[in-house]
């Protein structure tokens, strides 16, 4: 935005101007004549409004007259109404705002001394930056006047810090949109790397081969869900499948534990790996050639690029932090929840339900994926319609615990189901289903639905790949989803 005789100098000039004040103690950020002129310009061209509408909000503006006309502008907006002077002064009039946002006459000197509305987005990042600094400095007074609190818990304070830096960020930055062509550009490209590939695996791969032909891989900025009643392998699945994506294929990979201990998570990764039972490993009393075969057979485990964080009651914004130190130390490609449900969105209110709170742990999960531009994979319970349910107690989209925000918000929804735990041994075909787990993928966002076979051996609670009594590799079967 051009304003003759405010901004006849450019940004860097405007701040130059301001170091003289910035130097004084108790300097206050602001910038009184950038929002005159973008208010003016407003009043002048209503078309101003929507370059601005998305970035610029009332808070942002530090006179509290000019964040009561900038409301009325946006109300009326909304109300599809027309925006000029006489409007935004009867809106004013109706709340009893006008008297406290100058009147008539300073709504009309605010165009004075406006020339054009050619640069206006640029002007009003200006002044969401100024917000920000006053942000910034009343968040950095707050915690230095709790940090020198002696009675209060450090970890807690820690945690109220991060969090409220974290809203600084997520209020004031906005993506922006971008043009076709750029998109085009850099799809083509991601296509045609895909001819270097020696397999048709896009994505982080699961290691077991007949599901990654399903999926083509753990996909970038998914949301998966892996869900299951309890016992029935949901912990082993994740494990089976990060050994296999960092031992095997070296691609660096994280599970936060909130139910595990990493203690006992490394003990299930030794059982997995060295093919010892884990109830030899809890008594601790092997023997010579059991000791030689896990230092044998472990070894990969030690230079594997596996992160394990088990800090237990885990909130959403914890775990957005986490994930960021991660992705910016390791390059994390793969992330996996053990489990969803024992998350805490931390949202600091009363009176809030357990399925609100899940849902916003839901969408919380799916934008970090989004934001990281990395698969995350939780674990999640199934509620106990399965168990009332008559039939062969196969899951389906609606037995998600809190499904509701759950189902709308995963890119890939999985069910883990074994006939064993049901007391089922065989088929109607006379078929043995001992070790059977059904892996059914019943949501896929960009993707086929079917069902695959994996072998589960509960001794060393690790998944295999499954191989159909004829000996011949199973392949994936498309199935048809009763939801």
């Amino acid at each position: 935005m051009l304003f003759c005789g405010i901004m006849k100098s450019t940004k860097n000039t405007f701040l130059e101007e301001n170091k003289a004040s910035k130097s004084q103690e108790g300097y206050i950020p602001q910038a009184i004549d950038l929002e005159k002129g973008i208010l003016g310009a407003l009043l002048l061209e209503q078309d101003t409004l929507t370059e601005i509408i998305e970035i610029l909000k009332p808070n942002h503006f530090y006179q509290p007259a000019h964040r009561a006309i900038y409301n009325a502008i946006i109300t009326l907006f909304n109300l599809h109404k027309p925006i000029d002077l006489l409007t935004i002064v009867e809106q004013l009039r109706k709340h009893n705002q006008l008297e406290h946002s100058g009147g008539a006459a300073y709504l009309a000197g605010l165009t004075e001394n406006v020339a054009s509305a050619a640069h206006s987005e640029t002007y009003a990042r200006l002044i969401i930056e100024y917000a920000v600094r006053r942000d910034l400095i009343e968040t950095a007074t707050h915690i230095k006047s709790e940090a020198q609190n002696d009675t209060n818990e450090i970890f807690e304070l820690l945690d109220a810090s991060q969090r409220s830096l974290f809203t600084i960020s997520e209020g004031n930055v906005r993506k922006n949109y971008t043009g076709i062509g750029p998109l085009m550009k850099a799809a083509i490209k991601d296509l045609e790397a895909g001819k270097m590939q020696k397999n048709a695996i896009t994505g982080i791969p699961s290691g077991f081969a007949v599901l990654d032909r399903l999926t083509l891989g753990w996909q970038k900025s998914d949301f998966i869900v892996v869900a299951a009643r309890p016992g029935m392998g949901k912990t082993s699945f994740l494990l089976s499948m990060l050994c296999n994506a960092s031992i095997t294929h070296q691609f660096p990979v994280a599970i936060f534990s909130l139910e595990m201990s990493e203690d006992q998570i490394a003990k299930r990764l030794i059982a997995m790996e060295s093919g010892l039972e884990n109830q030899k490993l809890k008594r601790k009393q092997l023997k010579q050639f059991e000791w030689e075969q896990i230092y044998h057979k472990t070894t990969g485990l030690y230079e594997a690029p596996m992160y394990i964080d088990d800090t237990p009651g885990l909130s959403l914004f914890e775990f957005r932090a986490k994930c960021r130190r991660l992705k910016a130390r390791h390059d994390i490609k793969l992330i996996a929840i053990d489990y969803l449900q024992l998350m805490s969105a931390d949202l600091g209110k009363k009176n809030i339900n357990r399925e609100q709170e899940i849902a916003t742990i839901s969408r919380g999960l799916k934008a970090i994926a989004k934001e990281l531009n990395i698969p995350i994979i939780a674990a999640s319970q199934l509620s106990r319609a399965v168990e009332i349910r008559g039939g062969d107690k196969r899951p389906q989209l609606s037995d998600l615990r809190e499904s509701g925000a759950i189902e709308q918000d995963v890119d890939l929804a999985v069910f883990l189901y074994r006939p064993s735990y049901y007391g089922i041994t065989q088929e109607e075909t006379g078929k043995s289903v001992e070790g059977l787990t059904e892996v059914i993928v019943a949501k896929h966002r960009n993707g086929p639905l079917g069902s695959v076979s994996l072998t589960y051996l509960p001794s060393i609670t690790k998944f295999t790949a499954y191989e159909e009594p004829s000996g011949m590799p199973q392949d994936y079967q498309a199935v048809n989803m009763p939801f």
